[in-house]
């Protein structure tokens, strides 16, 4: 449970002493801290996240206000760990479990580690009694939140190079060369990170939210052990039509079987592969393979033999579908078919994969089913490579992973030439079924036919 969207950068009013503005359904809503509270013991969530003073207004920004967000996100997080007052009709509510917090100083080094100072610090005595048993507030803190949106905001401003309002595009930074990761980018938030991290105890997760590429991702568990990410940039690359299609650690040439085979990913300049496929693209119309060319689908692991606990298998409901254990009959017709033993099947028999094709028409009919499929398939994948970096670590060692690091960089391509092409096509058919369709359809008609009238 946590306030803000994490991958939401668009611009906010500031924040207050005692409150945090949030977007919600009726616009932006100050929320104070004690608001915040009184959710949590309602909702009573598993992991909670602790109000933080990041500001979401244009960077840069100045010391002062630097040292205004560390006061304010200690003074909530103090708040969150207090015990709460009894209730006057019934027992006093405990405080709430895994409370996670975003580590706090924007991109000043000094800034960072003076926060995670203070959440080291003995607690202040006037708080000593509503915070036992806890010695220092790190003491009540179950792990530390990484949030890279509005550091990545703010080390483009420092740059000289500030975010537009119009690079936000669904929460999540447009493409552009500013926005892409590179190993110089993920070496400045590296050390940003490290700075908050020096005199926090290791065993605690690290959380990190926002990444824009697996690069990214790998360069930071390898350079600052982070342990949780979330899926937002898979999620994204379903949203703009994109099937992902890569696996960590890179699979050597004779690693899948040739009658696995299928087109495979493109090869941009220098001989990195995309690391998905546009489905927008007009190249899929007649491409009738699996979503993804490394992985195989389950009925053709099933039908091939293969065994599914060693082989790439994705387990998505795209790529192995299932048939349902019941189904909604809405007439005789349907109650007839279903009696019917050639049109039954086995509930939970495993069905054909769904094809590039299909899912390229669905996108061009504005059928939201295709964003359902590419979300199911996209998390399946992020998920093995997020397995396959467990499995690398756990194996190798730190040195065997720097080396499968190294691979994955040298096969795909982190330009993500392939996030803009698919930008410009989502918008393009998104803006077709737009406010004024039927009057660019009635212009585009009426261009289409000029100097082809037929005189009688």
């Amino acid at each position: 449970m946590t306030l803000r969207d994490p991958s939401d950068g668009r611009k906010m009013p500031p924040n207050g002493n005692d409150f945090v503005a949030a977007h919600c359904t009726r616009g932006v809503r100050k929320v104070t801290a004690s608001l915040w509270n009184a959710y949590v013991r309602k909702c009573k969530p598993d992991i909670v996240v602790a109000l933080s003073d990041t500001p979401f207004t244009p960077p840069p920004h100045s010391q002062k206000r630097l040292t205004k967000s560390i006061e304010r996100s200690i003074a909530w997080l103090t708040s969150i760990l207090k015990v709460p007052a009894p209730a006057r009709d019934g027992p006093a509510d405990s405080r709430p479990r895994h409370v996670l917090v975003q580590l706090a100083g924007g991109t000043n080094p000094q800034a960072r580690a003076e926060f995670s100072d203070r959440l080291t610090d003995p607690v202040e005595h006037r708080d000593a009694a509503d915070l036992e048993p806890f010695n220092t507030l790190d003491d009540g803190v179950a792990g530390y939140v990484f949030d890279l949106l509005p550091l990545r905001s703010a080390l483009c401003a420092d740059a000289g190079s500030p975010i537009d309002e119009g690079d936000l595009a669904g929460g999540l930074l447009r493409v552009s060369d500013r926005h892409r990761s590179s190993p110089k980018s993920s070496s400045h938030l590296a050390e940003l990170l490290r700075s908050s991290l020096e005199v926090l105890p290791a065993e605690k997760p690290r959380v990190l939210n926002s990444p824009v590429s697996p690069q990214e991702v790998l360069r930071l568990v390898r350079d600052v052990g982070i342990d949780l990410v979330d899926s937002s940039w898979a999620q994204r690359a379903a949203d703009i039509g994109i099937a992902l299609d890569f696996r960590f650690p890179v699979p050597s040439e004779d690693a899948t079987p040739p009658a696995f085979n299928c087109v495979r990913l493109r090869t941009r300049k220098g001989g990195k592969s995309d690391l998905g496929h546009n489905l927008f693209d007009s190249a899929y119309v007649h491409d009738h393979f699996r979503l993804a060319s490394s992985f195989i689908d389950g009925q053709s692991a099933v039908s091939l033999g293969i065994d599914t606990a060693h082989a790439a298998v994705c387990e998505c409901g795209a790529c192995s579908p299932r048939a349902p254990a019941t189904r909604i009959l809405h007439s005789d017709v349907d109650t007839q078919a279903w009696q019917d033993p050639s049109c039954r099947t086995t509930p939970s028999a495993l069905q054909p994969a769904f094809t590039r094709a299909y899912v390229h028409h669905l996108l061009h009919t504005h059928e939201m089913s295709a964003h359902a499929l590419l979300a199911m398939h996209n998390i399946s994948v992020f998920s093995a490579f997020l397995e396959g970096i467990r499995e690398t670590i756990a194996r190798g060692g730190e040195e065997g992973f720097t080396h499968e690091v190294a691979r994955f960089e040298e096969a795909y391509d982190e330009d993500l030439a392939l996030w803009a092409a698919a930008e410009s096509m989502w918008i393009e058919v998104e803006r077709a079924r737009g406010k004024g369709r039927l009057a660019r359809e009635k212009d585009k008609q009426k261009e289409s036919t000029i100097g082809t009238a037929v005189y009688i």
